[in-house]
């Protein structure tokens, strides 16, 4: 026994002023500081947890204080019982009859619970010394079935199928873990088509992009359709040229098969970020339709299966797929998507649902209907996490990558002590730090930094703003 106990946490508010240069804008979503609702747990020892929850600016506050009192009903309790039966200790977290109220289990209280959820998760990575991904990779079928969420969701799986599953693929996940390590895993890009962009800076990022070896570019919509086919094709005149790509580029075409690639090897997606209602997204997209997307991303409302299921119906006559799930509440709206036929692409977030504990049982439920998983990510921290959750799914769930794709977007990695990276083929470099648990340290000089309100640059934003000025531009945006 360790004798290791949680003895004391610390919570912080971090924003970054991702406005004021437009990144992180789409037709929902006007005004982006991208933030962190972060946590810090201490131990009677030198190990720590951090972990995190993503908002988009006002209201980080209000998630930071959920958090706190979430995490005061863990501080005292020793960690060996937690580590060893992580599934019980996410049932303990979601079963306080008040804060359950609140919810259960969607909505701020559970945007807080990933976050602590998160952090003991990193906490357990790093004592074992081993990336969070590995951590679980190296557990038997059992014990990753122990450390799953099945509550609500056995009339979709079933533990015992869940067992028989990941016993399946047990034989082929060293030679899969081996093959990413050396390959990496497979990215798309958003940075390139942020609705606040300029036409230039599109043209600028695209190609910058397809010469750091992405082939899966997304483009924001929903504003108004006659500007985003002229943006959509904008990005199409590059990435459908052959000579805009990389010498020596090869694409294997299973990557691309059915997914409405150009004559390049290059596929596009759109997102409209839940700004239609039902008809009308059937009816925008197919003035979309000669962009040619592989899917549209969030066309509705994000608790709307039914209506994600129509409008998948409709537009299977045109060959564009239904992607969701950034704002899936919690894995009982995945198993009502994934039973309803409602989505091509399964996009799990890793801090909207409660943690670690309910995104294994969601990649569980995606690979018994055949739904590719391709993580939602960008913002600030969620590639940190993500990398993590498609290894996990690759190597132990659905042994497939030849057609996933994880969202990469290339904002504030530089605050974090172990940030993801991008090889020359446009994919994930898979993290091997042993001290990195979940990946989500960040920087003491970042947190003062941008610690609302009383960080030094929002200080000085507030000083800006009392002269009339425009706010600090800060210099890694």
């Amino acid at each position: 026994m360790s004798g290791l106990k949680i003895t004391e946490f610390s919570v912080h508010d971090i924003r970054f002023p991702t406005n004021v240069t437009g990144d992180g804008t789409d037709a929902m979503n006007k005004e982006c500081d991208y933030s962190a609702a972060y946590i810090v747990l201490k131990t009677n020892s030198d190990l720590k947890g951090q972990g995190m929850t993503f908002t988009i600016g006002r209201g980080n506050d209000i998630v930071c204080y959920a958090i706190e009192q979430i995490a005061n009903r863990i501080v005292g309790k020793e960690l060996d019982p937690i580590f060893n039966d992580m599934g019980a200790f996410f049932d303990f977290l979601v079963s306080d009859p008040q804060h359950r109220w609140l919810g259960p289990e969607k909505g701020v209280i559970h945007l807080a619970t990933a976050a602590v959820n998160n952090a003991v998760w990193d906490l357990l990575a790093k004592h074992e010394k081993k990336p969070l991904w590995k951590l679980v990779v190296d557990w038997t079928p059992e014990q990753f079935v122990k450390a799953t969420s099945f509550r609500y969701i056995t009339d979709a799986i079933t533990k015992e199928e869940a067992l028989a599953l990941l016993k399946e693929k047990e034989a082929g996940k060293k030679a899969r873990e081996e093959e990413v390590i050396k390959k990496g895993y497979p990215a798309y890009t958003t940075s390139v088509g942020w609705l606040g962009y300029s036409d230039e800076k599109v043209v600028r990022l695209t190609k910058e992009a397809l010469n750091q070896g992405f082939n899966h570019f997304k483009l924001k919509v929903g504003a108004d359709p006659e500007d985003d086919l002229r943006r959509g094709r904008l990005i199409r005149s590059i990435i459908d040229d052959k000579a805009n790509l990389p010498a020596g580029r090869v694409i294997e075409p299973r990557t691309i098969e059915g997914k409405n690639a150009g004559p390049a090897g290059c596929v596009l997606m759109v997102d409209a970020n839940q700004v239609w209602d039902v008809p009308q997204a059937i009816e925008y997209m197919k003035k979309l339709e000669p962009l040619k997307p592989w899917f549209i991303e969030e066309p509705t409302a994000p608790d709307d299966a039914v209506g994600h299921a129509a409008i998948r119906k409709a537009l299977k006559e045109i060959n564009i797929g239904v992607a969701t799930g950034e704002h899936a509440h919690n894995r009982m709206v995945f198993k009502q998507l994934l039973q309803l036929d409602a989505i091509d692409v399964c996009q799990i977030d890793s801090c909207r649902v409660g943690g670690v504990n309910e995104l294994l049982s969601i990649m569980l439920m995606a690979a018994k209907y055949g739904v590719p998983v391709c993580p939602h990510a960008g913002g600030v921290g969620l590639c940190e996490y993500v990398i993590h959750l498609s290894l996990i799914d690759y190597i132990c769930v659905s042994g497939e990558m030849e057609r996933n794709v994880l969202e990469f977007v290339d904002h504030l990695h530089e605050h974090f002590l172990y940030p993801v990276s991008i090889n020359s083929q446009g994919r994930y470099n898979v993290p091997l730090d042993p001290k990195g648990g979940y990946s989500i340290d960040m920087y003491e000089e970042s947190m003062k930094e941008y610690t609302y309100p009383e960080g030094s640059y929002w200080v000085a934003a507030a000083e800006a703003e009392k002269r009339g000025e425009a706010p600090p531009i800060p210099k890694h945006l």
